[in-house]
């Protein structure tokens, strides 16, 4: 990344006040309701995240919209040309193009969200990030990030700087060995931080959203992503905003109207809606602690009805399916498996079957979407994959 940034005339020095952002779970969450209430406040906002779910243009987005196809064309282009064959990887590579893109058009913040990690990421080569954020880390990529909590912490912990600014990094929820790491990391560069559950909290009371931090209590509108699991990553959002100076009344507007697809989103249109019986879900969280967020969220909607629901799920191979399927062994759910289409590295709905099924789940295996669609009762749930995602999006007309 240094070589072809150095070569591209180090465009990274030359982005926009930069949020950069970490962690396992909840970073797009989070990115995209700060967005939401930046915008609220009247501000530009560039944002860089990944992976895209049906075009790639979606990764790079330049004051709320999706980078045109030419500029696209020109910036890869151009890293293409100054890289002149030398070894790279297709996320160094894009990383860079976005660089340009962001460096030459104005704005008043970049959101950025960390590939995979954060200590070695391609996009760790900000100096001087305006704010750092890290949510909530867990097990995931255990083959590049290390086969412990602590180990992964760290690797998240690698994007924290001493601060230019004086604006101290926003700590999400941690499991106690992972806070430990990041705070360690955070002393080292004589950060300041701002942890949940030591300088803040986020809860839900009586429909509203509350977040108590050391300048005192704010009672804001439920945010606009569904789930319980939102409501830390919205307080985390807020105290972010906080922090950037946003007033009261603006974090309220943005929390209710961020835009987020794949995370527990209902279609509402489309023709797979059409196909089914009930109501239609999406939802791409593919690790153990995605998993149980969902089987919460399942367990809380469902209470009140006594709607069959179905879950139709694929994972990809390089995910520890066994750990993920668990996280539903309390639901009353069935599992419609199928291979995710366009993925060579997918499990089969056969093998996923059968994993789902030695855990004790209910579960059966689908040649295709459709049919996994129309033989559902009741609700559905798709989830499993934001590649799996991104092909419904698609293929829903979404």
């Amino acid at each position: 990344m240094w070589r072809l940034l150095n070569a591209l005339g180090n465009p990274q020095n030359h982005l926009p006040p930069t949020i950069h952002i970490a962690g396992t779970n909840g970073k797009g969450s989070t990115l995209a309701m700060l967005m939401s209430i930046l915008e609220s406040n009247g501000a530009q906002v560039h944002s860089y995240t990944s992976p895209h779910l049906v075009n790639f243009h979606e990764r790079i987005r330049l004051n709320g919209h999706d980078i045109t196809e030419n500029l696209l064309a020109e910036t890869l282009a151009e890293v293409e040309q100054v890289n002149n064959g030398e070894p790279i990887t297709f996320f160094e590579a894009t990383t860079a193009a976005a660089f340009l893109a962001f460096s030459r058009h104005p704005a008043d913040y970049l959101l950025l969200e960390v590939g995979l990690g954060g200590r070695l990421d391609a996009t760790n080569v900000i100096n001087a990030p305006l704010l750092s954020i890290i949510t909530p880390v867990s097990m995931d990529h255990e083959q590049f990030l290390g086969s412990d909590i602590r180990a992964i912490a760290a690797e998240k912990a690698g994007i924290l700087k001493p601060s230019v600014t004086g604006i101290p990094a926003i700590i999400s929820q941690q499991d106690e060995e992972a806070r430990d790491v990041i705070m360690e990391q955070a002393t080292t560069c004589n950060l300041p931080l701002r942890c949940y559950g030591q300088d803040w909290l986020a809860y839900a009371e009586h429909g509203r959203l509350v977040v108590q931090h050391p300048d005192g209590l704010m009672d804001l509108p439920m945010p606009g992503l569904v789930g319980t699991h939102q409501i830390v990553n919205a307080g985390t959002a807020v105290m972010a905003a906080c922090h950037l100076g946003v007033p009261e009344l603006a974090i309220g507007k943005g929390l209710q109207e961020p835009v987020w697809p794949a995370r527990l989103q209902k279609l509402v249109t489309g023709k797979l809606v059409n196909m089914a019986n009930g109501e239609v879900w999406l939802d791409g969280g593919h690790n153990q602690a995605a998993a149980e967020a969902l089987a919460v969220w399942l367990s809380e909607y469902f209470s009140s009805t006594d709607k069959a629901v179905t879950l139709i799920c694929g994972l990809m191979a390089t995910k520890h399916a066994e750990n993920w399927l668990k996280s539903f062994s309390e639901s009353s759910v069935e599992l419609h498996c199928i291979t995710i289409p366009e993925q060579s590295n997918s499990y089969t709905a056969n093998d996923l079957a059968d994993q789902a099924q030695a855990v004790g789940l209910k579960a059966q295996a689908f040649n295709n979407l459709e049919t996994a669609i129309a033989a559902a009762q009741g609700d559905i749930l798709i989830c499993g994959s934001l590649y799996l995602s991104g092909y419904v999006l698609a293929e829903n007309d979404n």
